[in-house]
């Protein structure tokens, strides 16, 4: 099973493969996708091998028992798979988790709980989360699947064990810009084609990199000038939130710059990020990706749109030297 990543994801395979040897698991694990197709196909591997009794029999390449093929179904009870409901993880959705896995388990001596997307928790639910992860039950396993690692609260990254996967470097190397934040920002091919078709999308990254741009050289003087640089272009809570993703995506590419890592996401601007990185040290990069990830989960708790831009402006501004 594990065995068909080995060569494309060589350091997670040496570290699932060590964990599971040595039969000593962590309460929770967080995966970091970096956009490779096949991570959820890796994180079910993973859980399947965790709870599988074969395989902790000396079995290693299962897959066939009715145990796997239940988990193949999606009908083992042991095992729980969250996904976004709408834009957002919700609470609701954890503490219905929670009180399933009080009860003894069913099937096998361990429970495993994956939750997908995990940089989609909002507040209330990324604290419910993180009391959940505050107390470990034994036999009890998370697994957080995250595209974007920077949107998770520190506290709740400092208690799971990080295993990043390499992302899809031949994949993307070929593609512009916009190809790439289509990719971000869908879920399947009939929306990527669309997003790549809409030239109102290329119009919008534009009009955002023309805001940090402003921002950068203006600072808090950007809060005269909202409505002309922002809101005449983003009104409503979804294109808020994916505009302010593309602002941490940005930054993170700044950032990346900064550390002489390779450019992910806007191969296509790299004067843009050449002219903020100038602007900025990595303790302000740092910090902005910060304030960006924090506030935007706000946007799930009806927060005042306009008064929730004016707090990031001045949040950024904090720690600016």
């Amino acid at each position: 099973m594990l065995e068909e990543f080995k060569d494309e994801q060589t350091i997670a395979y040496k570290i699932i493969k060590n964990t599971l040897s040595k039969q000593h698991f962590a309460h929770a694990y967080l995966i970091e996708t970096n956009n490779y197709s096949e991570s959820f196909k890796l994180v079910m591997t993973f859980a399947k091998m965790l709870l599988c009794p074969n395989y902790n029999n000396g079995q290693p390449n299962c897959n066939n028992c009715h145990q796997c093929q239940m988990i193949d179904d999606n009908n083992f009870p042991e095992l729980k798979i969250i996904n976004p409901d709408g834009n957002w993880i919700k609470k609701e959705q954890l503490t219905e988790l929670q009180e399933e896995f009080n009860k003894k388990s069913i099937i096998g001596n361990k429970k495993i709980y994956i939750i997908n997307k995990a940089e989609k928790l909002n507040n209330n639910s990324a604290n419910t989360i993180l009391k959940f992860l505050e107390e470990p039950q034994e036999g009890i396993i998370a697994i957080l699947v995250t595209d974007n690692i920077y949107q998770l609260l520190e506290t709740i990254i400092s208690r799971c064990q990080i295993i990043s996967l390499n992302g899809q470097a031949k994949f993307l190397k070929n593609k512009s810009s916009l190809e790439k934040i289509a990719l971000l920002s869908t879920d399947n091919e009939i929306d990527y084609n669309n997003f790549i078709k809409d030239e109102n999308n290329q119009e919008k990254i534009n009009i955002i990199l023309k805001f940090i741009k402003y921002y950068e050289k203006n600072h808090k003087k950007v809060l005269l000038y909202m409505n002309e640089y922002w809101f005449d272009y983003f009104q409503t809570k979804e294109n808020i939130s994916w505009a302010i993703l593309i602002f941490i995506y940005f930054y993170k590419d700044v950032l990346n710059y900064k550390i002489n890592c390779p450019i992910e996401i806007f191969n296509d601007y790299i004067d843009n990020i050449k002219e903020v990185a100038n602007l900025n040290n990595i303790i302000n990069l740092t910090n902005k990706i910060k304030v960006l990830n924090t506030n935007r989960n706000y946007l799930d708790n009806n927060a005042n749109l306009n008064l929730l831009m004016d707090k990031i402006i001045i949040e950024m501004e904090v720690n600016y030297d």
